[in-house]
């Protein structure tokens, strides 16, 4: 989960893009000559051509503006004042959208108080992690619970309750293992020039897919023509094609950015992260920078002294998440020694693995969310598992002075935890399909296969005496609701929201902002349109994982996920048609069918004179049996033929 949970932590780099082929000390088959003792170099000042920041799919904080070049879609343009300008202490709330296009200015000159704003949080509270803005620090300021359910093997839960209203839920099953940021060793499978992408066989039963702008320059073939070397020294991406630099066969180590979803494979990249709870380390890469949500220019510049002063190789880029704000240069150093130990582990086990294979698996759940989603106004943790009870303890332990009021308890009560604490009910109630709303309407949620449709009914909200009132009340009620949803349910992609019709103007901005507002608690980027003429609105929320539901229910074995099957009357009549076509054929002297038990008793108690016309019609013998154990739309006809006659009377 670490790809994008830091995905409004837009980072500041400082590294000079090299043009050489090899990075030394950081490629998986180069040999180190930087070791973890030695003194790293101090980072080269920024040139003018330096290349903008771009995410690859990687954490923000990980974002590989600075990595070798490496080929997109559109042409890099040269930088050239935006790098100090993001060094600069930046307002906070900054986040990119999923496309990369700002969010309109309006809503951010306003991001002011949460909706639910019910106290202050304390001094010391506050000053723990500062927020992107009053606003958001007091919406967060309710959350008083982390829930751990890790006592069954099979499953692992995570719920945040704020005021005992459940806010987010996070669960691993056996079923569906998380291979998020996992490192596996791959080969080029196949290669599709149409697409600008390769196929990569990384040892599971679907091949992982590869674009073109995710493949690093280091695995270029060596025997480049002379014109595709210009072009690719240049820069001119869309004039090189995939197959002029890469073919079958090629070994390389990637990343799952993306997880499969359905019939299609993962998304990888080869531009690496390995992400700590202070720094994530980019192997093959030169780059380095601070979160923006550090704010002040002395802390900032405190951290890059530390990271300066690491032992970091030559060729490892670095980046410093939010969460070291608080955090000393003895936690800084412990958390860099441990990650560059792990990247040598994972280059030596690629070196020596024969084929392919996972190289690098993530967390488990608990210290996955705690490193990725620990805020300091978490108030308490509940456990019901010891040994997940010793993580969180160890993980608290080594939280700066700051934020290590947060109590930790192990749960010992006779009912289980999420009954305790009733988020049992709210946890079922993300699957269904209707969502009630405080004042009498609700919202229906209908994923797809394009997209998402979210519908806004005004139920007994219409019945007030002032119906624009009403009508708005019910819009922002449902605003407010469909953010939460999305995240609970994590539903991706693209959704279109049909609010309730409102004649005011100044309504349907109120609107608007409100779903803007509620959308910036995400951890995933979006990107949010006006109220269109029609009152649908369009949000393009970027896909996490595959949505909770996919990993706890499966799909219905009688209506194979349409919610609907047919009536016995009509299953009886398409049967009798299916009986009727095969009698015409000549030759058929018996007719064997075993249907449903409902669908039997109709056929012979309703259409039996049907039947026995058509048994004296075409001389056959009809037979129907009754199955209990069918489903609904299960059924087995027989067609029995004649004997065939001696070969010598043909």
């Amino acid at each position: 989960m670490a790809n994008q949970q830091e995905k409004k932590e837009t980072t500041n780099t400082t590294g000079t893009e090299k043009q050489r082929k090899a990075t030394t000390g950081a490629w998986w088959k180069s040999t180190v000559t930087a070791e973890p003792g030695d003194a790293a170099k101090p980072p080269a000042k920024p040139e003018p051509d330096e290349a903008p920041v771009k995410d690859h799919g990687q954490p923000a904080e990980a974002t590989k503006a600075d990595h070798p070049p490496a080929p997109s879609k559109d042409e890099p343009p040269p930088v050239t004042g935006a790098q100090d300008k993001a060094e600069e202490p930046a307002p906070s709330g900054d986040a990119p959208s999923l496309t990369g296009e700002a969010e309109p200015p309006p809503v951010q000159k306003k991001r002011g108080r949460g909706p639910r704003k019910k106290s202050k949080p304390k001094k010391e509270q506050s000053q723990a992690v500062p927020e992107d803005d009053e606003g958001e620090e007091d919406e967060r300021a309710n959350v008083v619970k982390l829930l751990i359910n890790a006592e069954e093997p099979e499953e692992c839960r995570l719920a945040l309750l704020e005021d005992g209203r459940l806010e987010s839920i996070y669960v691993t099953t056996v079923s569906r293992i998380n291979t998020r940021n996992n490192i596996y060793k791959a080969k080029v499978t196949g290669i599709e020039p149409n697409l600008q992408a390769a196929f990569v066989d990384y040892g599971t039963e679907k091949n992982g897919f590869l674009p073109f702008s995710e493949i690093h320059p280091e695995y270029f073939r060596q025997d480049l023509s002379d014109d595709i070397r210009e072009l690719v020294e240049a820069h001119q991406w869309k004039k090189v094609s995939i197959t002029d630099v890469l073919e079958k066969g090629q070994e390389m180590l990637v990343q799952v950015v993306k997880e499969e979803v359905g019939s299609k494979g993962a998304n990888m990249t080869t531009y690496l992260s390995i992400p700590g709870r202070c720094v994530v380390l980019m192997p093959g890469s030169d780059s380095h920078g601070i979160s923006r949500k550090i704010a002040g220019e002395e802390r900032r510049r405190e951290l890059r002294e530390i990271m300066d002063a690491l032992p970091i190789p030559e060729g490892v880029g670095w980046i410093v998440r939010t969460a070291s704000i608080d955090m000393t240069k003895t936690a800084l150093n412990r958390d860099v020694r441990f990650l560059i130990k792990l990247w040598k582990e994972i280059k030596t086990k690629g070196q020596t693995l024969a084929g392919v294979g996972l190289l690098y698996q993530d967390h488990d759940c608990v210290m996955r969310f705690l490193r990725e989603h620990f805020d300091p106004m978490i108030q308490e943790i509940m456990v019901d598992d010891l040994a997940a009870f010793e993580k969180v303890q160890d993980f608290v332990e080594m939280l700066p002075a700051r934020q290590k009021k947060v109590r930790v308890k192990l749960h010992r009560g006779a009912r289980p935890i999420f009954n305790q604490y009733s988020v049992e009910d709210q946890i079922e109630s993300i699957y269904q399909p209707r969502v009630n709303l405080p004042s009498g309407g609700s919202i229906v949620i209908e994923p797809t296969e394009a997209l998402v449709s979210i519908d806004v009914n005004s139920g007994s909200t219409s019945k007030g005496k002032n119906f624009e009132e009403t009508i708005f009340q019910a819009n922002m009620e449902a605003a407010a609701e469909l953010a939460r949803q999305l995240r609970l349910r994590d539903l991706g992609g693209l959704i279109v929201v049909d609010f309730i019709d409102m004649r005011v103007t100044k309504n349907i901005r109120e609107v608007e902002k409100k779903v803007k507002q509620m959308m910036k608690r995400d951890k995933a980027k979006f990107d949010v349109s006006r109220i269109s003429r029609l009152g649908l609105m369009q949000i393009s929320r970027q896909k996490l994982g595959s949505p909770i539901e996919s990993g706890n229910y499966q799909i219905c074995q009688y209506c194979r996920g349409r919610g609907t099957i047919r009536s016995v009357e009509t299953l009886a009549l398409f049967y009798l048609r299916r009986i009727h076509t095969g009698a015409s054929r000549r030759q058929v002297t018996r007719i064997e069918c075993r249907f449903p038990l409902e669908v039997t008793h109709f056929l012979l108690n309703n259409k039996r004179h049907e039947l026995l016309e058509l048994e004296e019609k075409y001389q056959t013998e009809l037979v129907i049996s009754a199955d209990p154990a069918m489903k609904p739309t299960e059924h087995d006809i027989s067609f029995v033929k004649a004997e065939k006659e001696d070969a010598g009377n043909k």
